[in-house]
């Protein structure tokens, strides 16, 4: 029996992360910690007798845990998780795992030192749509791929459960939508290009004002490949589309359908339960996440790849900011 804690208990944490947790045997959450009461008694109904504490540092020092379920907004993230891995805990850490690049490195080592699993919630991987192209990309359906586009649009921001959405304060969030679907993007392209970009540029946009971006336009080059993301908090619609294009074919993903356009005229329709942008905290796709993450706690030898995409997705991020600073202009990788 794995026994954990979160900290942070806001909407990820109660409307994400909580129902596949309860739903997985051999795991008993325990404890929770969070400044703030606002989501204790929901909590505390679905978990009863689950310990509560305002400050992290005082559960890591009292509680038994395996494992800490990191759901604090972003800012946070590398100071609690670094304090867990520390107390000798596995670590699960919504993403972003950082928001500056420079505090990646010292959490690699601490997990090294301490020989515990640091894990990054990188969910978009395990929706069923995404799942099924990453399937048919690797069966080599549509060839090389040459060109990817991707568009993610929203109305506005996803709400959180603080009075304020802290989405809108980078003290807090480290970012606009270039940090928060960036890394969803950055994390699903990944796993269907062979290999690391070698070129970036991004230019970023506040179309409804406010202090972080709302909209960001990035541009990747690969060996022989590129791929457009564009994403917006300020659309009309809310709405999720890929294009793929390969040397054989192409796989075009809209809402719930994806269509494969193959060679010798192959055309194929798959049609799912959900479009890709349903909703905003995906419980049903959680179940991944942990299936990696207590996977990577029973064997060692698995350890590594998911810090190393999110290592990816951090380098990634800091770059186009850092293009976007400088004009736009393109940047080695």
């Amino acid at each position: 029996m794995l026994r954990g804690a979160f900290i942070g208990v806001g909407n990820v944490a109660l409307r994400g992360h909580l129902p596949a947790w309860l739903a997985r045997a051999g795991v008993a959450l325990v404890a929770a910690s969070d400044p703030s009461d606002a989501g204790r008694i929901e909590l505390e109904s679905r978990v009863p007798g689950i310990h509560w504490y305002a400050r992290a540092e005082e559960m890591l020092a009292s509680e038994t845990l395996d494992f800490v379920d990191i759901c604090a907004p972003p800012a946070a993230h590398a100071d609690l998780a670094r304090q867990a891995l520390r107390s000798g805990r596995h670590v699960l850490c919504e993403k972003p795992l950082v928001v500056r690049l420079e505090d990646l490195q010292p959490l690699v080592e601490a997990s090294s030192r301490a020989e515990r699993v640091l894990f990054t919630v990188l969910n978009w991987r395990h929706a069923p749509i995404l799942a099924r192209v990453r399937e048919l990309v690797a069966e080599g359906v549509i060839g090389d791929i040459r060109r990817c586009l991707w568009e993610t649009v929203r109305r506005e921001a996803a709400l959180s459960s603080m009075a304020r959405n802290w989405r809108m304060d980078p003290a807090v969030s480290g970012g606009g939508i270039l940090t928060d679907h960036g890394w969803h993007a950055f994390s699903v392209l990944a796993d269907w290009f062979p290999q690391a970009p070698l070129r970036i540029a991004a230019h970023l946009e506040k179309r409804r004002g406010g202090v972080v971006e709302d909209t960001a336009r990035v541009l990747l080059d690969y060996d022989g490949a590129s791929a457009e993301v564009f994403l917006t908090w300020a659309g009309e619609e809310r709405a999720n589309r890929v294009r793929i294009e390969g040397s054989q074919g192409a796989l075009a993903l809209d809402g719930r359908v994806l269509e494969l356009t193959g060679p010798g005229g192959r055309r194929e329709r798959w049609e799912f339960p959900e479009p890709l942008s349903q909703g905003s905290h995906h419980p049903d796709w959680f179940g991944g996440v942990i299936d990696g993450f207590t996977g990577e706690i029973a064997d060692r030898r698995s350890r590594g790849r998911n810090l190393a995409a999110a290592g990816l997705c951090a380098a990634l991020v800091t770059a186009a900011y850092e293009s976007h600073r400088r004009g736009a202009r393109g940047r080695r990788l």
